[in-house]
């Protein structure tokens, strides 16, 4: 999938193009938010005037704030969602917290996500495979070994993994938007 953030209407693009336009790589462990005026924005929208339509309002929005970062924001709005969409991106905030083992649980309780053949393919041709099935948990301790490697080719991959992850959940979630 070759990810467009038009496809989510002119104030979300607007948004994304301040920093990477939806192709950012997040760093694997959480720093503070990447934008102060992108966090004082965010905490204005209501998800569902901003993402009318959505398959998740709500999650997209978490998805907003993990994607600049702002972790505590994206945590407080993640660990209300009682959804599989939820219970995912809560698990992307913990494994970027890093707490592998607060992260395994989320993973858990996602269960096994629509996203996971896309996000097994997307991870394969970036040279990143655990078998047969997307493995959450396997990609949790390939993220905490790439960690260890700052500037590595491992590095490397899990920003690439993480950045594909992300641009599939956000899509799940935002699909049906009306622009």
């Amino acid at each position: 999938m070759a990810f467009d953030s038009s496809r989510y209407g002119e104030t979300v693009a607007a948004l994304l193009g301040l920093d990477g336009d939806g192709k950012r790589l997040m760093p694997l462990a959480a720093p503070s938010c990447s934008s102060e005026e992108v966090q004082r924005r965010l905490r204005q929208w209501k998800a569902g005037e901003v993402f009318g339509g959505a398959r998740a309002p709500e999650a997209a929005l978490a998805g907003l704030f993990l994607y600049f970062s702002c972790w505590e924001d994206a945590h407080r709005i993640a660990q209300d969602i009682p959804s599989a969409e939820g219970s995912y991106w809560h698990a992307i905030v913990h494994r970027q917290e890093p707490d592998a083992w607060n992260s395994g649980y989320w993973f858990r309780q996602t269960g096994r996500h629509a996203m996971f053949p896309a996000l097994r393919a997307a991870a394969a041709r970036i040279g990143v495979e655990f078998g047969p099935e997307w493995d959450p948990i396997a990609f949790i301790d390939f993220c905490e070994k790439a960690r260890t490697q700052p500037g590595s080719a491992m590095e490397r991959q899990a920003l690439e993994v993480q950045r594909a992850e992300w641009q599939l959940l956000f899509d799940y979630c935002a699909q049906g938007l009306r622009p």
